[in-house]
């Protein structure tokens, strides 16, 4: 928007007696001028680090900016939670967010989402970025339980999850995603989403994964052999020495619609598909709750 200057009008009698119209002006522009196309867009940045302090694991390093926060709720225990608040209220094209995590030895520290992550409708040309890197050191756990990514019709995102593992390090992530509300009649005849989840030991690759919808996403998913009309999905990772206990009892409580294996014997890999939200959690929530050897954040449980 282009803003000018306030004009002044100064009425005043010359000294023979006559009236005169004087006025003061001051052209500035303080903006450049919006066009149609040109929308605000968000921008946030959280970068945590935390440490061992006791028993407990607490910070060591916090910032955070723009429209991405950090809520950190009272637990007992010795372990930590944090919940990364989107106060954008979703994601759109030209937004960037980034999370970058890094844990010392030692430490128990659990992330999570207020609530689903949205991916609203972008203009032509757009597209919105998310990217989060997390660093587990020796000994240290850390849980990345983000709640559901919904998609709407029209979106555009570019979603990256890089992980660095130090041998010896816990880590369990959970990724799922709603493609439309199935409630609200919402189906994705046109949207583009990225998603890229990287997983490393050492420097060495252990879990890569990568996946890419353009177009009709509903007709791509009705199709038998992809999704067979599945409205949602959850891809789940836990890598830790105990991990191939937990392959016979996760099985038991999977649906039809859902597969484990061992990739390693310390990496257990799990991808499930769902109708909708509601059914993808009344599976998720039970073999979460297994896997991270405790309660759920409270946001998962609302």
């Amino acid at each position: 928007m282009t803003v000018f200057g306030v004009v002044i009008f100064c009425r005043r009698r010359c000294c023979r007696g006559e009236k005169r119209n004087d006025s003061i002006t001051y052209l500035a522009s303080i903006s450049p001028p919006l066009t149609s196309a040109t929308q605000p867009r968000a921008l946030g940045d959280v970068q945590m680090r935390v440490k061992r302090r006791g028993n407990t694991t607490v910070l060591d390093h916090f910032r955070q900016s723009g429209s991405l926060k950090c809520l950190y709720p009272r637990v007992t225990g010795h372990t930590m939670q944090a919940v990364l608040v989107n106060t954008a209220g979703g994601v759109t094209g030209g937004d960037q967010f980034c999370t970058t995590v890094t844990t010392a030895p030692e430490t128990d520290l659990t992330l999570t989402t207020q609530a689903c992550e949205r991916a609203y409708r972008a203009q032509s040309g757009e597209v919105g970025e998310i990217c989060t890197r997390l660093g587990v050191a020796p000994r240290a756990t850390l849980n990345w339980l983000p709640q559901e990514t919904l998609l709407f019709d029209g979106c555009a995102v570019s979603r990256q999850l890089t992980v660095d593992l130090a041998e010896g390090a816990r880590f369990l992530m959970v990724e799922p995603m709603i493609f439309g509300r199935a409630a609200m009649g919402e189906n994705l005849t046109n949207c583009t989403f990225s998603d890229r989840i990287e997983i490393r030991r050492g420097g060495a690759p252990l879990y890569l994964d990568a996946m890419r919808l353009t177009g009709d996403v509903r007709a791509h998913l009705a199709r038998p052999f992809i999704a067979n009309g599945a409205g949602a999905m959850a891809s789940v990772v836990l890598v830790c020495n105990s991990a191939e206990a937990h392959l016979d009892p996760v099985r038991h409580l999977l649906p039809e619609t859902a597969g484990a294996s061992l990739l390693q014997p310390d990496v257990l890999v799990l991808r499930m598909l769902a109708e909708d939200s509601y059914a993808l959690r009344q599976s998720l929530i039970p073999i979460l709750t297994r896997l991270s050897g405790g309660p759920l954040p409270r946001c998962w449980m609302i």
